[in-house]
């Protein structure tokens, strides 16, 4: 079975002690392997599960947990403690753990088998307080880590464990993201700015600025060639107007976008970059501001922030590593405007251009209109309505202190009417639980006006994403009340600004 991560794994440790005897740990060795096997084998979960060796001792462990440091294939750990593992031999192995922790609180056996159970039974499974010792330790540590309770034959276990390896993946590209800012930020902007050092420490990513004509000279490079086979691409995969077409009398526009997107991504690769950023106010010679180039970017799994905010690219990129494989998308958003309609309250979003073709199913219409600001040559892009069905909107916002998730689970709508007249790809939807209540937490929150839409994956693979950067979050849906969040707001000022000591 194909693995969306296929160049990657999770290892999955087993702990006992040598206490039951020889005959009793070779039986949770092969029950242990059968676990691994059952998650392996699971459509929902999009990695190796490679099975390692019962550790009995706290040499073996902490050797466990620096192997799986230093191997770049590993994404994480599961870890389950099969008998009773005394969890003291645990803790220099999870100090050192530099890697996602999932605790799998599971067992061989689905039924207890009444009739027939003795106490060699109970001896050999003895998860139910086994795991408890574990948790212990790990808590009293402040080891941040995931637990799946349950047996891995029930789909709603091997989906949470599949959900933490998608959220696992996001962080390890955040950790190897290198991400090309051409030009600076939206003048004046404050949200789009950020500590671009503190950002490399607490997420790894790396984020350098190129200036605009270093692109402008890689446009200039691209062979006629390749434009003509990207052009004829577009042709068939898009519905393009006519007058974008080779006989059309803005085919010229078509061809300059080409050159934009072959240019960038040839850019990006030589730099090892998966995020970039640009901005309509720093353009240089570029003729158009691209768009066109920038959606099909995304689509192919690159981060973007527009106005130069790097940080909302680092987003995108972590979204479209969740959810590869899955349908649905993820893209740069922005809440652009409201439809107030008492009771049927809904926001439209959108942004100048860039909003990537993986949110929609149908097939999008390439078209040419005027940009307002800028000042340069009318820029080609995408129009097409998003799909419906639920999502979450995510922005990260640098707070001085520390970093701040802001999420929002969302139902995204059809648009009330058509929108014959809006030149834009766009997104409407419903928050969650309603607009007001959504609307006055993010505020309250200082959330980003720029976001990432993501409809491949749910707010637990966000939580989880948050849990193994260290990262605060926030946290809007149909539970939420207007009060509780400011009380949540109020509470996480103190903690994170106690938990960074003096």
């Amino acid at each position: 079975m194909s693995k969306p991560y296929a160049d990657r794994e999770v290892w999955f440790l087993t702990g006992s002690q040598d206490l039951y005897g020889e005959e009793t740990l070779r039986q949770v060795a092969e029950q242990s392997q059968q676990v691994a096997e059952q998650l392996d084998a699971s459509a929902d979960v999009p990695v190796r599960i490679v099975w390692k060796p019962v550790l009995k001792d706290a040499d073996a462990i902490r050797r466990a947990m620096l192997d799986a440091n230093a191997d770049d294939r590993v994404l994480g750990v599961v870890t389950w403690m099969h008998t009773f593992s005394p969890a003291k031999m645990w803790i220099t192995g999870l100090d050192q753990l530099r890697k996602p922790l999932l605790h799998l609180h599971t067992q061989a056996n689905v039924e207890l088998p009444w009739d027939t159970i003795d106490f060699d039974f109970m001896n050999l499974n003895q998860a139910a307080h086994g795991d408890r010792e574990y948790a212990y330790v790990a808590t009293r540590l402040g080891v941040p880590r995931t637990t799946v309770a349950g047996h891995v034959s029930n789909p709603a276990v091997t989906r949470r464990v599949g959900t933490w390896v998608r959220a696992a993946a996001a962080r390890r590209a955040v950790q190897e993201l290198r991400l090309v800012r051409f030009g600076d930020n939206m003048r004046y902007v404050a949200v789009t700015e950020g500590d671009k050092t503190e950002a490399e420490l607490r997420f790894g990513v790396s984020v350098n600025t190129w200036g605009v004509n270093d692109l402008v000279a890689a446009v200039e490079a691209v062979a006629d060639t390749d434009v003509d086979a990207l052009v004829a691409e577009y042709e068939e995969l898009y519905d393009v107007v006519p007058e974008l077409r080779r006989d059309g009398d803005r085919h010229e526009s078509l061809r300059y976008a080409a050159r934009q997107e072959l240019a960038i991504e040839r850019f990006l690769t030589e730099r090892g970059a998966t995020a970039f950023t640009t901005n309509f106010e720093d353009l240089g010679d570029l003729r158009q501001l691209p768009g066109l180039a920038v959606q099909r970017l995304m689509a192919k799994g690159y981060g973007f922030g527009a106005e130069g905010d790097w940080k909302t690219a680092v987003l995108v990129r972590a979204a479209k590593v969740m959810g590869e494989g899955l349908p649905g998308g993820a893209s740069l958003m922005e809440d652009y405007t409201y439809d107030l309609t008492p009771g049927a309250e809904r926001i439209l979003g959108a942004h100048m251009l860039e909003i990537c073709p993986s949110l929609t199913t149908q097939q999008p219409r390439v078209e040419i209109h005027p940009l307002g600001i800028g000042g340069k040559e009318d820029p080609v892009r995408m129009v097409f309505d998003a799909d419906s069905g639920t999502g979450v909107v995510v922005s990260l916002a640098d707070m001085r202190d520390r970093f701040r998730l802001t999420a929002n689970v969302v139902d995204v709508v059809a648009p009330s009417a058509p929108l014959p007249h809006l030149p834009v790809a766009r997104a409407v939807w419903e928050p969650r639980p309603d607009f007001a209540t959504s609307a006055e937490c993010w505020l309250t929150a200082g959330g980003a006006h720029h976001t990432v839409l993501d409809t491949a994956v749910g707010i637990e693979a966000w939580e989880m994403f948050a849990e193994m950067t260290r990262t605060e979050l926030l946290v809007i849906d149909e539970s939420t009340t207007r009060r509780g969040f400011a009380a949540e707001v109020r509470a996480n000022q103190a903690y994170y600004r106690l938990a960074q000591g003096f």
